[in-house]
């Protein structure tokens, strides 16, 4: 049945009641207004039409040509009135070229009294800062706590009663689902069912403390909180390819299961980097702004793509914490709500600081495992030094030593690069950071030594450094080549005069040493598709050594002018330049780096062992260690950038990147009180506002409305990303601000607060209803009964693999992959191929999917899970015929059928008693005798049609040793997976 509303259920009830007295501006005029006027009439000055605002009182009644809109007290002299009733096309408001329709008599009328009464402008009222009623005394005998109050008293107000109290098997499941994300097992079921029948609400409050100490519960709630976040394994856009951010979603869920307060929770993951000694936990939770996607499409400007990341910032932070379509004053001032287009870029200013590095993240696993390797790897170099033929060792040396040369270290005096950071980090190394693009130029003046013989040579050390992406030396991220660079040319001066290079190497690069293409030159044959890069030995250090076709007099100062131009960014990140002097052309030294003028003797043999031909069947296991030596996963996080180093922040006239004006500083939106006075206006410091209830009205309201959807499948405020003047009112607006209030109160604890609501009679209502409650609230908005909505694709996988025996327990690590058809990714980019896990990865809980941004996973999409390309904060439902066939035939819920029914199956035991307990295992009650009956009957049909070969059990059973009955009844268990009341939360 489908169900059309036309206006808010709210209005409904209390329009009437309101029209009978006074005129309510909030729930009965602003509406209308927004709706209907706010478009040119409203905040936007610069597309205010006749210069008339309707959004403030003031406006609305200055006098304009000698007329005002609205004159309080007199209906009949507002222009307002005229306007809304002329039958004058010219005149008429609205206007029908703005596609709205005319007011009805019943909302004339509305204005007319509200005129008449004074035309009284009250506060939006999400964006006044919730008081906490004092609950009514309604509900005695029912109310359980606060809740239950301010329920009871609207449903007395409307002629209504609560239903009665579920049963006590359907309140195990609903909380359990609630809170874990999981059903009961028949064995938690009888336990629950025995204790309730001794003390019911000791055994409700002993089942709420399993619940909450259960570490389900932070992957249950975690998985919410990740659709915020638009978490993702990939980066988005055409290539799509993969990320390393998991170590983000393991916090997540850590922090959710230590209760972490979430005003700290909030505060770390928009400025954990910038909390005094920060932790890598700390910086790890900024991965929350990183999850915005990347493209790496050829073509883009990196730069421009920057600025797409902040505009998903802004808005993902507007609705996640403000509940408010901030996105909206991108382009122009909100047409409806008071936020102003400098507010947009006010806010874009606090995280325009940010830059947004790649972090190791070290756990004691992953270095117990690297010590043990170290230790084979050394032992495998002792090996194969120990193997070093002397004859051969000796003549390499020599030759080593007849091109390499003392180098000296130049120290920079300038440097510059336009949009970049140049910094002197002391013995003559540089690091370079900032906006990196395609194309940048390095030009650095670095004065020779003095006295020193003429210069022969010239050396560029490229460097690696942990602040890197993959540790450098260079500053890509382009998956494939992350930590590289390409250096296409190079031009170097002395006293205005060019230099001019010769011969010279390289120790590794782009093309293979000894090839043809291999050529130092590539770097000055003032061609820029060619030119030197690092390939896939990031993390390294590698050098070039460029031999001067004339010797330059040590004297004066050298310039050097480095070009890194590329399709995607190639800046190199950290680097030396170096010049020596000699009779005869130098070469780059091998790898690895050893100096043949100083080094030890072993480094020497193991250089000499790892680079020389005569030994590559040798080294070979070596180098099987050296390529797996296990690393430490990375995140994506956030960094601030220096006090001297800003970026200046821009208002983009119609949101266009190419479109910068004038600056702006940052702020929060002027509609709000602003930060403390003398708090620095950075990121930090708008994360403490952003959770600060004093200055903030918005927070508390929101995230207490999101919880309220998570556990009724509907919010106080039906708009959960909309809590603006275009939004629905709440339907019992005293206890979402009495929720709110507590929930600070109780110290931003999420876990006070889902007990809160779970503990309340309201929530252990009876889901059923009657033709009454039907008509009257067909949404249940008025809580007459209980909780009842579809779940999420993630938890009704998670509760086949749980009844079934196949979910495994483990927190945390890498994204696994579930099976499913090829077909889904072959439509992506480069048509990659599904390799779904095997062991127990296969079976892991649904939050640790592998989320491809392309090519999301096809049964969770089916069940309208999000794709990750967004903000979610309130999933869509829908009942689709694609749904009941994923449930019939997906590979993972008939692997689920058959462990469920090899498991469950008793060669000694009656039909029946099988039936009941694969139904008990799916739904947790009992089977009424004619669903008992029905289940029976079926699994005798499907025997026969296995006997007459209409079904193979063979296909049902892959591996053999299938019988009639055990396919009969993994067939049976797929019926029982395909139920509503299998996948509903009722």
């Amino acid at each position: 049945m489908l169900l059309v509303r036309k206006m808010p259920i709210f209005a409904v009830f209390l329009a009437p009641a309101l029209a009978a007295g006074e005129v309510d501006f909030s729930t009965q005029i602003r509406p209308l207004l927004s709706d209907r006027c706010f478009a040119c009439h409203g905040f936007d000055d610069q597309k205010r039409e006749a210069d008339l605002g309707l959004h403030t009182f003031e406006m609305a009644t200055a006098e304009l040509d000698g007329r005002r809109a609205i004159v309080p007290g007199d209906p009949d002299a507002s222009e307002l009135m005229k306007r809304i009733t002329s039958h004058d096309p010219e005149e008429v408001m609205p206007p029908a070229k703005g596609n709205k329709e005319r007011l009805t008599t019943e909302q004339v009328e509305l204005f007319r009294q509200w005129i008449d009464e004074g035309a009284n402008y009250e506060p939006h009222w999400a964006f006044a800062f919730p008081e906490q009623a004092e609950p009514p005394s309604a509900g005695d005998g029912w109310a359980r706590n606060p809740i239950d109050r301010f329920i009871a008293g609207r449903l007395a107000n409307e002629g209504l009663k609560p239903s009665p109290e579920a049963d006590p098997v359907t309140l195990l499941r609903r909380v359990s689902f609630d809170l874990t994300g999981l059903p009961p097992t028949p064995e938690d079921t009888d336990v629950f069912l025995a204790a309730w029948r001794k003390d019911k609400d000791q055994a409700w409050n002993d089942l709420l403390d399993r619940l909450f100490a259960s570490p389900r519960y932070g992957e249950r709630w975690a998985r919410r909180w990740l659709d915020t976040a638009r978490y993702s394994d990939t980066n988005g856009y055409e290539k799509d390819r993969p990320r390393s951010i998991w170590p983000f979603r393991d916090w997540v869920i850590k922090a959710i299961n230590a209760d972490m307060p979430f005003d700290r929770f909030s505060i770390e993951q928009l400025a954990g980097d910038m909390l005094p000694n920060a932790t890598v936990d700390q910086k790890v939770a900024t991965g929350f702004h990183r999850n915005t996607m990347l493209n790496e499409e050829g073509g883009i400007d990196p730069l421009e793509y920057r600025y797409h990341a902040l505009v998903d910032r802004v808005g993902t932070t507007g609705l996640v914490w403000m509940g408010l379509t901030i996105e909206c004053a991108q382009c122009h001032t909100h047409k409806f709500d008071p936020i102003t287009h400098t507010d947009y870029y006010s806010m874009m200013a606090f995280f325009d600081q940010a830059d947004e590095p790649e972090m190791a993240v070290p756990d004691p696993d992953t270095k117990r495992r690297q010590d043990e390797w170290s230790q084979k790897i050394a032992a495998a170099e002792d090996k194969l030094v120990a193997g070093v033929d002397e004859a051969a060792f000796s003549k390499w040396l020599e030759g080593r030593k007849a091109v390499s040369a003392e180098w000296t270290a130049l120290e920079p005096s300038e440097m510059q690069a336009e949009g970049l950071r140049l910094t002197h980090e002391g013995g003559g190394v540089v690091f370079a950071q900032g906006d990196f693009t395609k194309r940048d130029v390095y030009r650095l003046k670095l004065p020779l030594p003095d006295g020193a013989a003429p210069v022969t040579a010239l050396r560029i050390e490229a460097l690696p450094d942990e602040r890197l992406p993959a540790g450098g030396p260079g500053v890509s991220y382009y998956e494939g080549r992350s930590g590289d660079f390409f250096l296409s040319e190079l031009k170097a001066s002395v006293g205005g005069k060019p230099v001019r290079f010769g011969d010279g190497s390289v120790d590794f690069g782009k093309i293979a040493i000894g090839s043809g293409d291999a050529k130092a030159a590539n770097v000055h044959d003032g061609n820029g598709s060619t030119g030197w890069s690092a390939a896939t030995r990031e993390g390294e250090p590698h050098e070039i050594v460029l031999n001067l076709a004339d010797p330059v007099a040590a004297e004066g100062v050298i310039e050097v002018e480095m070009l890194f131009e590329r399709h995607f960014v190639a800046g190199l990140g950290k680097f030396r330049i170096s010049v020596a002097s000699a009779d005869s052309p130098l070469e780059a030294r091998v790898f690895p780096p050893v100096d043949p003028l100083s080094s030890p003797e072993r480094d020497l043999r193991l250089a000499f062992a790892k680079t020389d031909p005569s030994m590559k069947k040798a080294r070979a296991a070596l180098e099987r260690l050296e390529s797996g030596f296990p690393k430490f996963p990375t995140s994506l996080v956030m960094k601030e950038r220096p006090a001297d180093h800003q970026r200046v922040t821009q208002r983009h006239h119609r949101g266009e990147y190419l479109q910068g004006k004038e600056p702006v500083s940052a702020a929060p939106p002027s509609v709000f009180p602003a930060l403390p006075e003398g708090a620095p206006a950075n990121r930090l410091e708008f994360a403490k506002w952003l959770v600060d209830p004093e200055r903030n009205p918005l927070v508390a309201r929101v995230t207490v409305n999101r919880a309220w959807n998570a556990l009724f499948g509907r919010g106080l405020v039906r708009s959960a990303g909309d809590f603006g003047y275009q939004s629905e009112p709440p339907v019992h607006p005293e206890l979402l601000d009495w929720l709110a209030v507590e929930f600070v109160k109780r110290g931003w604890s999420r876990k006070a607060l889902h007990r809160l609501i779970v503990d309340s009679a309201t929530y252990r209502q009876s889901s059923a209803v009657d033709s009454l409650l039907l008509e009257r609230d067909p949404f249940n908005e008025l809580l007459a009964r209980g909780p009842r909505f579809r779940m999420d694709g993630e938890m009704i996988r998670d509760a086949a693999l749980a009844t079934s025996g196949l979910l495994q327990n483990k927190i945390g690590g890498p994204s696994v992959r579930p099976p499913q058809p090829d077909s889904v990714t072959t439509a992506a980019y480069g048509a990659p191929k599904w390799n779904a896990s095997s062991g127990p990865d296969r079976y892991r809980r649904s939050l640790y999917t592998y989320s491809k941004r392309t090519a999301p996973f096809a049964a969770y999409l089916t069940f309208d899970g999000p794709t990750g390309e967004s903000c979610v904060v309130q999933r869509e439902r829908s009942n689709t015929p694609l749904q009941a066939l994923t449930l019939l035939n997906d590979e993972m819920f008939t692997e689920a059928a058959v462990a469920l029914a090899k498991d469950a199956v008793d060669v000694d035991a009656a039909p029946a008693e099988t039936a009941s307990d694969l139904f008990r295992r799916v739904l947790s009650r009992e089977p009424a005798p004619e669903e008992l009956e029905a289940l029976v009957a079926y699994h005798a049909d499907q025997v026969e049609r296995v006997r007459s070969g209409d079904l193979k059990p063979g296909e049902i059973l892959p591996g053999g040793g299938a019988t009639p009955e055990l396919a009969a009844w993994a067939m049976t268990a797929r019926v029982l997976y395909n139920l509503d009341e299998a996948i509903t939360r009722n």
